[in-house]
């Protein structure tokens, strides 16, 4: 039997591509970062998030802070690959409102520029949308 091609989608999935993890995360992201208020928001059941928020945390897309001492109380907080996460959650959902939600988005974003956020893909280099059309490969790994 042939192992399965190493990719780094399938690498990222493994950290966050479970419904609770990727809901956890939109909460923070959304400023919402004590455990409760994220149990409500996700509707997971608070042993899932548990082991979810723990294992973001090992993985080093969370820090748990304290912000009381008796008892002793924690909010989790974005790290740096955690806020990176951010352009992926915003695709993500800018895919689900347009293919996904029946109406109108339950949530919008207002960019700075004030009109309503439109997520766009853009080269580091042009500055040119990026398009499926306009891509190369240039290095797949073959699975063995």
């Amino acid at each position: 039997m042939s192992r399965p091609r190493e990719c780094s989608i399938a690498n990222a999935l493994a950290v966050v591509g479970e419904r609770w993890s990727l809901l956890a995360m939109r909460e923070i992201m959304l400023g919402v970062r004590r455990f409760d208020q994220i149990a409500r928001n996700t509707g997971a059941s608070r042993d899932i998030l548990t082991a979810r928020l723990r294992k973001l945390v090992e993985v080093g897309l969370l820090e748990r802070v304290p912000y009381e001492r008796h008892p002793p109380r924690h909010e989790y907080v974005l790290t740096e690959a955690g806020q990176a996460l951010h352009t992926v959650l915003l695709a993500l959902m800018d895919w689900g409102d347009r293919y996904v939600t029946e109406g109108e988005p339950p949530t919008v974003w207002r960019h700075s520029c004030g009109e309503p956020l439109e997520p766009l893909t853009v080269c580091a280099s042009c500055r040119e949308p990026v398009r499926p059309e306009d891509l190369t490969v240039i290095r797949v790994d073959q699975p063995q």
